[in-house]
């Protein structure tokens, strides 16, 4: 009763029994670290275990694919910049505001509130389109095998 989640349930009901005329409602946000429970479940699941050693297997790659991928996203804002500035100054004002269109074009979701209108624009657009396939499969791969590679440890251990 008296640790510390106990001390949180007691905090959260409190208000409903005390009737001093106050308005305690707002000390019902501590229901909220009763969620903190949860995480405490995680230990025990063999299945979180494997994925963080997947992820412990995999992890300079992902790291390196990461630093590429960041590199990948700058350099595309930085040329649809170059291709589109003149044509549609509004939508692309710098390299800053051509980041989204980076970002939602190398990860494959494409919104189409900035989209190319010149030829440079759409041909640029295609090569970014074709990389962002590849930055959308690459980890995804890398993370698989590693996953392969925990559950085999698993049968081994």
């Amino acid at each position: 009763m008296f640790s510390f989640y106990g001390l949180i349930d007691l905090l959260a009901i409190l208000p409903f029994y005390l009737s001093t005329g106050y308005d305690l409602r707002s000390i019902r946000i501590f229901r909220l670290l009763r969620l903190v429970r949860i995480l405490k479940l995680f230990k025990y699941n063999q299945a979180i275990k494997r994925f963080h050693r997947a992820l412990v297997i995999a992890k300079e790659e992902l790291i390196l694919f990461g630093f590429v991928a960041a590199i990948m996203l700058y350099l595309s804002a930085v040329g649809i910049y170059y291709c589109e500035s003149d044509a549609q100054p509004e939508q692309f004002s710098s390299v800053f505001h051509s980041l989204w269109w980076s970002v939602t074009t190398l990860t494959t979701v494409g919104y189409g509130d900035m989209y190319p209108v010149t030829v440079g624009g759409k041909i640029f657009t295609f090569f970014i389109l074709t990389i962002g396939l590849g930055i959308v499969a690459v980890p995804t791969g890398l993370l698989a095998s590693a996953l392969s590679e925990a559950r085999k440890q698993d049968f081994e251990d």
